[in-house]
C-alpha cells in the first residue's frame, strides 16, 4: 500500500482530499473536530518534509451553489488551531485567485479551497473539473476514507491525472484500508462478526459477504425479529420487515450449508411502549405477547454472545444490539462492547465500524480499548460488500 511515508514531499505541493465535513452550530463554529484532528498527522508529515499543501473537502449538501452556510471558511480557524500554523483560504476551488494562491505557496504553507460541492461537477465525477483540481499540485493524497465509496471528481477521477508514483493514501485512509483488509483477508480464527441495527435489508449484502469468511455471525438489534418471525416465532409488535422473511430464511439456510454459526437471540427484553420508562420484562424471543416489542437482548443471549466474543481472535462489530440510546435497553449493546474490549486485551483484532456502533463504543468511553474504530460509516460497509472502493482503486491503479 502506497502511503505518504513512501514519498518525500520536499519542495513539492500536495493536493490532499480531506474530510472536513464537520458539524457547525448556529454561529458557524465547529462542534466536533474529530475529522479535522484525524487528518493532522498526514498534513504534518508533508510539512515536516518541506512540502506545501492544498486541502480540498466537502461541507454539507448545498443545493443552490455557493452559500455562506456551507462555506469551508468557517473551519479555517479550527484547522489552524489543530495544526499550529495559519491556514490560508481560497474562496473558490478552480478560480484564477485559487490557482494564484496555490501557485504561490511556500514550503510549510497550507491552503484550504472552498467547498467542492459548490460545483455540481464534483458529484458527477466530471473529468474536466477533476483535471482542473489536479492543477493545484504535483502529488495527490487521498485521506478521506468516509467519501471513498463515492466516484466523485475529487476522490476517484482526479487520481488519473497523476503518475502512479505521485499519488498515495494519507494516514487516515491507510489505517482504514489496512484494518478492513486485516479483518476480511488476513483474519485469525475464530472470526466473529456482530451485526445489528434495525433492518435486515440494510445488511443483507454484508451478511452474505461475511458468510464466506466468518466462523460466527451474531445477529442483534431490530433486524433479529425478522429472523425470529421467519422461523415461526411470535414477535408481538416488534420491528419486522415482512417482505424480507424469505430472505431471512435463505440466509439461515446458507449459514447451515457453509457451516457458519449464525446466532439469533433466544431471549429479549420487551416493553409495552417505545419509551425509556415503559413497563419491561424478559421473555423467550419467539414468544413475545401482542402489544409488546423487543428492544434489547435478554440475559441468556448476552451470556452466549459474550462466550463467543471472548473466544474470538478477529471481531467485526457493525450495529447495536438494542435501543442503546435508552438506558433501560442498553445492556445488550453495552455488554457486547465490554466483551469486545476483553477480547482485545486477550490479543484479538477488533474493528468497530458503522455509525451506531461507533456511537456506542464512544458512549462507554472504550474507543481506545479496541484495535480500530472506523470513521467510514457507509464507506466501510460498501468496502465489505464490494471488496474495494472507487477512491481506493484510483490510488492503486
Amino acid at each position: 500500500m502506497k502511503t505518504v511515508d513512501s514519498i518525500n514531499f520536499a519542495n513539492k505541493r500536495a493536493v490532499i482530499r480531506v474530510d472536513f465535513n464537520v458539524p457547525l452550530n448556529e454561529k458557524y463554529e465547529v462542534t466536533d473536530n474529530t475529522r479535522i484532528r484525524a487528518t493532522i498527522p498526514t498534513i504534518k508529515k508533508i510539512l515536516k518534509d518541506g512540502g506545501s499543501i492544498v486541502l480540498m473537502s466537502h461541507l454539507g449538501r448545498p443545493k443552490e451553489g455557493p452559500t455562506n452556510k456551507y462555506s469551508l471558511s468557517h473551519v479555517v480557524s479550527e484547522v489552524s488551531k489543530q495544526l499550529g500554523v495559519p491556514v490560508l483560504f481560497a474562496n473558490d476551488c478552480i478560480s484564477d485567485d485559487a490557482y494564484s494562491k496555490s501557485g504561490n505557496l511556500k514550503s510549510g504553507e497550507v491552503l484550504l479551497l472552498e467547498n467542492l460541492r459548490f460545483y455540481k461537477e464534483e458529484e458527477r465525477g466530471d473529468e474536466t473539473f477533476a483535471q482542473k483540481l489536479s492543477k493545484h499540485g504535483s502529488i495527490y493524497v487521498n485521506d478521506a476514507f468516509g467519501t471513498a465509496h463515492r466516484a466523485h471528481a475529487s476522490t476517484a477521477v482526479i487520481a488519473k491525472y497523476f503518475d502512479k508514483n505521485a499519488k498515495c493514501f494519507g494516514y487516515v485512509m491507510a489505517g482504514e484500508v489496512a484494518s478492513i483488509d486485516k479483518v476480511l483477508n488476513q483474519s485469525q480464527k475464530p472470526f466473529t462478526a456482530i451485526v445489528g441495527g434495525a433492518k435486515v435489508s440494510d445488511k443483507i449484502l454484508i451478511i452474505e459477504q461475511l458468510m464466506s469468511r466468518a466462523d460466527n455471525i451474531l445477529i442483534g438489534g431490530g433486524m433479529a425479529f425478522t429472523f425470529v418471525k421467519a422461523l415461526g416465532g411470535k414477535i408481538g409488535n416488534s420491528l419486522c420487515e415482512d417482505d424480507r422473511l424469505d430472505m431471512a430464511k435463505e440466509l439461515i439456510q446458507k449459514a447451515k450449508i457453509k457451516g457458519v454459526n449464525l446466532c439469533i437471540p433466544t431471549d429479549a427484553v420487551i416493553a409495552d411502549n417505545f419509551s425509556n420508562d415503559a413497563n419491561k420484562r424478559e421473555v423467550e424471543i419467539n414468544a413475545i405477547p401482542d402489544g409488546w416489542m423487543g428492544l434489547d437482548l435478554g440475559e441468556k443471549t448476552i451470556s452466549y454472545f459474550g462466550t463467543i466474543i471472548k473466544n474470538s481472535k478477529t471481531i467485526l462489530w457493525n450495529g447495536p444490539m438494542g435501543v442503546f440510546e435508552m438506558s433501560s435497553f442498553e445492556r445488550g449493546t453495552q455488554q457486547v462492547a465490554f466483551d469486545i474490549v476483553e477480547a482485545t486485551e486477550n490479543g484479538a483484532f477488533t474493528l468497530i465500524g458503522g455509525g451506531d456502533s461507533v456511537a456506542a463504543i464512544n458512549k462507554y468511553n472504550l474507543a481506545d480499548k479496541v484495535s480500530y474504530v472506523s470513521t467510514g460509516g457507509g464507506a466501510l460497509l460498501e468496502y465489505i460488500e464490494q471488496g474495494t472502493l472507487p477512491g481506493v482503486r484510483a490510488i492503486e491503479e
